[in-house]
């Protein structure tokens, strides 16, 4: 079959750590054709949409992640699988890139759906889930923000659209430079931001948690250094093995249902303690983490998936 994944530059993956290079390999290793499709690939005439990809072979080599087979056109026929690879934030490409995917055949799987991806901005969507997430405001009116820090006195303050860490700020309402993060975070009181009381168990990591079809396929906690007090790996944070625990499944009970609706196959979740903190929809990342804390490939499961998505939805399509 043919796999198309849609990502960043080729030049930025890192190989020991990328998710979407551990998923091109193990497509690979199925005997897959593995093709990489850049940002504005995409082309629409009439009702046919074309590829402009580079088939690749991937290879965990930190000097050479992938050998270039040259480029080449795809037909939508000729596509079996998409991955949406890219990461975040979700912009105006981003959404660009969606709507094209959503043009696609129906038999054709892309992992995320575009319309879930559409649907679930990673930082918003789980605060409706009120039961599981921390008290959390969307705000960008400064009278209201400064009154819920005053009320929590200590809080997470962060964009809606970063990853990574990027731009997470640890408040306290009697910090300094309270007014002037937050001023900086919405863009002088003109751009929504994310507040959220602080959880106490961030000092002990956070855990992302993978689902496939809204199933636990693995687990890791990330743990922070101690010259910062952000968790993410970007950001300096380290490895550690953990287990899901009794309040993890209540949490993913909760989220499965809405995850399988929006066609969300492969997802990652942030626990803190007992509370949700983000859903990670767009390119979910720590397999390969995952992979050394607990000798396993989990990328295989992924690609099996995707596999079985393929033959179901072809099978229907014949029916």
């Amino acid at each position: 079959m043919n796999y198309v994944f849609l990502m960043g530059s080729l030049d930025s993956v890192i190989a020991k750590k990328d998710t979407s290079l551990a998923l091109m390999v193990a497509a690979h290793r199925k005997g897959h054709s593995v093709f990489f499709l850049p940002n504005g690939g995409m082309v629409v005439k009439g009702k046919r949409l074309k590829f402009h990809v580079r088939e690749v072979l991937p290879q965990f080599d930190e000097e050479q992640p992938f050998i270039n087979k040259g480029a080449a056109v795809l037909s939508d026929d000729d596509v079996d699988v998409v991955f949406i690879r890219t990461d975040p934030p979700f912009n105006d490409q981003y959404l660009h890139n969606t709507w094209l995917l959503d043009l696609l055949p129906a038999h054709v799987p892309v992992i995320n759906r575009p319309l879930g991806i559409r649907t679930v901005n990673e930082k918003i969507w789980a605060s409706q889930f009120t039961s599981i997430v921390p008290r959390t405001m969307i705000a960008s009116h400064k009278k209201e923000l400064l009154a819920f820090l005053k009320e929590e006195k200590d809080v997470i303050a962060k964009p809606t659209n970063s990853y990574g860490g990027q731009s997470v700020f640890h408040l306290n309402a009697n910090g300094p430079n309270a007014i002037v993060i937050l001023e900086t975070l919405t863009k002088n009181w003109s751009r929504d931001i994310i507040m959220q009381e602080y959880i106490p168990a961030a000092e002990h990591g956070d855990k992302r948690i993978l689902l496939l079809d809204g199933e636990p396929l693995g687990v890791v906690l990330r743990v922070h250094s101690q010259d910062d007090h952000r968790n993410n790996f970007f950001a300096g944070g380290k490895p550690l093995a953990a287990n899901i625990n009794r309040r993890d499944e209540e949490i993913i009970s909760i989220l499965k249902p809405e995850f399988k609706r929006l066609g969300l196959y492969f997802v990652g979740i942030d626990i803190i303690g007992d509370y949700l903190i983000e859903t990670n929809v767009t390119s979910p990342t720590c397999l390969q983490e995952m992979n050394r804390l607990y000798n396993c490939q989990l990328e295989d499961k992924v690609i099996n998936f995707s596999e079985e998505l393929a033959k179901q939805w072809t099978e229907t399509r014949i029916s």
